[in-house]
């Protein structure tokens, strides 16, 4: 449901940037040069994909929220506590989509084991796959952008964007504990640990992923570590069980419906619409300056998308603490409306077979005060530096 029509949408922005090449619009120099920009970027997010899911089929998070269900000694709070550190690591390393993905139907099968209410287990997945992805270069597919617009390393993101990352998890946290915490109280029994049919598989598989989390901030190109692990997988299940090989393992949805945004953005810009953009977006560096550009690109991502309108508004982001503001917006502001992230839907997607329901008015009216406050309040250290 969810599938197609960001397939379709991005086979028809190929289309039509195909024709602006053909028409002169966009230049075949400027296809070449997006081409050598995003196809690292690309590949990277296909490897990390496969990578998460073999490891997700293989039971390396179910071991790990049973981990953390030992850990909590039966304090729903403590629990709660353990899974938001695992949504934040799963995030910053291995990317929203991910999170919201692979770790959702996890945290809502230990919440359920264990006779928890699993609605702030999955709230928690949800926005912390947003919020917590301004963490490192490799959790969000905008800021493997930024990085490759900046020309940086992953230290110098983190010192860029570190702080605003706790803010926004901080503040994400707070919220969730407001707004759940008569649900976090209390204790809960204690259930046996999920089964496990090819043990060898799932040490295997968890110990790539363990060797390729510090890789991916070592300074090595991400998209390097993340091909090798997914290849070591690949092996790994080819040996053990090919069956689960399949073709649905390669996202090439989102790989269709990015490079369409690439080029229709491309398209934007040749025919002028930078213009229109940097007038809306202003200039400066200072507080004032940063809410603004941060708060246009809440608004466009919940208006159309996180990517469209982080790759519309790049240009008009002419320093880095600018460029920042504007992952905040993009980031940490998707959470008022459903399409606002890619991640979002497919969360939602995922609590389907889950039988857990969440209506989009509750989402949305929670989001309306989540998503400004956290925008807000983690601009607030660009402007300091």
């Amino acid at each position: 449901m969810v599938d197609v029509p960001i397939a379709v949408i991005g086979a028809v922005l190929l289309l039509l940037s195909a024709g602006a090449v053909a028409l002169g619009i966009l230049p075949v120099s400027e296809v070449l040069v997006i081409s050598d920009r995003v196809w690292p970027i690309l590949l990277f997010v296909v490897a990390i994909t496969v990578v998460a899911e073999l490891a997700a089929l293989a039971g390396v998070f179910d071991l790990a929220s049973a981990f953390l269900a030992r850990l909590a000694r039966g304090r729903v709070w403590a629990l709660w506590l353990l899974v938001v550190a695992l949504a934040v690591v799963a995030t910053a390393f291995l990317s929203l989509d991910t999170t919201a993905v692979l770790l959702t139907p996890v945290v809502i099968a230990v919440a359920r084991a264990h006779r928890l209410d699993p609605l702030p287990f999955a709230f928690t997945t949800v926005w912390l796959a947003n919020t917590a992805s301004l963490a490192l270069p490799v959790s969000n597919l905008t800021n493997l952008l930024a990085v490759e617009r900046l020309d940086v390393d992953a230290r110098t993101f983190i010192a860029l964007l570190g702080p605003s990352a706790v803010i926004a998890i901080g503040v994400t946290v707070a919220l969730l504990w407001i707004v759940f915490r008569r649900r976090l109280r209390g204790r809960f029994p204690q259930a046996p640990d999920p089964a496990i049919g090819d043990r060898l598989l799932t040490w295997c598989a968890g110990g790539v992923v363990v060797v390729l989390l510090p890789l991916l901030v070592s300074g090595i190109p991400p998209w390097m570590p993340a091909s090798v692990a997914a290849v070591a997988l690949v092996l790994l299940y080819a040996w053990r069980f090919p069956r689960a090989l399949r073709f649905w393992l390669l996202p090439w949805q989102l790989v269709v419906f990015a490079s369409g945004l690439f080029l229709a953005v491309g398209v934007l810009e040749s025919i002028g619409a930078e213009v229109v953009l940097d007038a809306l977006a202003g200039t400066g560096d200072d507080l004032f300056a940063l809410w603004r550009l941060s708060g246009i690109g809440m608004l466009g991502a919940n208006a159309v998308n996180n990517l469209p309108a982080y790759l519309a508004l790049e240009g008009v982001a002419s320093s880095p603490a600018r460029l920042g503001a504007l992952l905040i917006g993009v980031n940490a502001g998707p959470l008022i409306t459903p399409w606002a992230s890619l991640a979002t839907l497919l969360w939602h997607e995922r609590l389907r077979p889950e039988g857990v329901s969440v209506s989009w008015r509750c989402f949305a009216l929670l989001g309306l005060v989540a998503a400004p406050l956290t925008v807000a309040l983690s601009v607030l250290p660009l402007a300091w530096r």
